[in-house]
């Protein structure tokens, strides 16, 4: 499975990496601001592509809608953003067959869409009047030069870092599913989709697992005969309807926003799954894998590929084992914040990003290992627990 992964994940880390230092926060704030279907479908089309999981995805659709975005754009680009992306796209395509990576960002797609207009239609003029105004951009812009090596860092160390533990749990738990899983063992569901996926659904919203990890998952069930729709269900609402995520949008978007985002999701996964059952070929949804389980040799460019994968992900993960403290500034005022809901390397920029802003904050550093941000520099503590909380965290008590 790693090795008919290894290189479209490698890809997808690459354009990712692009995508990030090529296209301006500023960009997508500007053209999620206005109202209606097409700033919902600007928020769909350009959610679909980025490789952000859901917790990642989070901090980025707040800053969104500080930034001017409606609520209807900001929810359309959270349904969108986590169930698919340019990673997993390929990585889909891999395991899963061109059928199954066509369709699954067509339906995130089109699920994001259905979504954002049905919370424009609830939104309210005050909500809209709520986002802040778009802070002008004065930042200089790198040269080419430097935003290629911004590109790669954040591609293949960001990335690495944000996706990497998901995309590891995800293979160990397909593992343990094809060989401990009997055969045929989910084929008594066949003729009954609907239980099928429903029963998916259960087991997917409380369990996390990002959008590229959920992949040889819902491979192995497959092979132990799943069908591709109840598979298709598992591959939409495990990475994007779970706890966490339904939990902070409620806070920062409203009880109405969080049960419009999980409704869609659920609905539109099903909705899809079964006509994908009912109306489309089974040979459509090959599994890719299975020639190479059969010991038919090694490919030479694909070990490679999962050599420099492993070799990244241990790069990304070993030194937090044994991070030091020391860089901790010691001779200047600090202050330790204790923040609930940060598990990627996403959620550790944004924070760090956002909290550089408050007056006073002469640096942050976030670890991610104990959940907390250490901010040296006088500065109003009540300005920093807002900010925490206005970008989608919990300061914890």
């Amino acid at each position: 499975m790693l090795n008919e992964m290894s290189p479209y994940i490698l890809l997808g880390f690459l354009i990712a990496g692009l995508l990030h230092a090529f296209v301006p926060e500023r960009t997508m704030s500007r053209h999620l601001s206005g109202r209606g279907l097409k700033s919902v479908i600007k928020g769909a089309m350009i959610g679909v592509p980025l490789p952000l999981c859901s917790c990642g995805v989070l901090p980025t659709a707040v800053a969104l809608r500080r930034s001017g975005a409606s609520k209807a754009a900001s929810t359309s680009f959270l349904i969108a953003t986590p169930q698919t992306g340019v990673d997993s796209i390929a990585a889909t395509w891999s395991l899963l067959g061109p059928a199954m990576a066509v369709i699954r960002p067509v339906a995130a797609l089109a699920t994001s869409i259905v979504g954002g207009m049905a919370v424009g239609a609830t939104e309210k003029a005050d909500d809209r009047a709520a986002a802040s105004c778009p802070v002008p951009d004065t930042e200089e812009r790198p040269g080419f030069r430097r935003r290629l090596a911004i590109a790669l860092d954040y591609g293949f160390n960001t990335m690495v870092g944000s996706i990497g533990k998901w995309l590891v749990l995800g293979l160990v738990i397909a593992a343990l599913i094809t060989i401990l899983v009997p055969e045929n063992f989910l084929a008594a569901l066949g003729d009954r989709p609907l239980l099928a996926m429903l029963a998916v659904v259960a087991v997917a919203v409380p369990m996390y697992v990002c959008a590229t990890g959920s992949i040889p998952i819902a491979m192995s069930l497959m092979l132990k005969g799943l069908s591709p729709g109840a598979a298709f269900v598992l591959l939409m609402a495990g990475p994007a309807a779970n706890f966490a995520s339904i939990t902070v949008i409620a806070k920062t978007m409203g009880r109405r926003s969080a049960a419009v985002y999980l409704g869609t999701i659920v609905a539109g996964a099903i909705a899809v799954g079964l006509a994908i059952d009912l109306l489309m070929p089974r040979q459509w949804f090959p599994l890719q894998s299975t020639a190479a389980c059969s010991g038919h040799g090694i490919d030479l460019l694909s070990t490679a590929c999962s050599a420099l994968l492993i070799g990244l992900l241990v790069k990304a993960f070993v030194p937090r084992l044994f991070k030091s403290k020391s860089n901790i500034i010691t001779d200047k005022m600090t202050t330790v914040y204790h923040i609930k809901g940060m598990s990627c390397a996403h959620c550790k920029a944004s924070v760090e990003k956002n909290l550089a802003r408050v007056p006073g904050v002469e640096s942050v550093e976030v670890d991610l290992a104990s959940g907390t941000a250490t901010v040296a520099g006088e500065h109003d503590h009540a300005a920093a627990v807002k900010m925490i909380e206005d970008i989608g965290f919990v300061p914890a008590d």
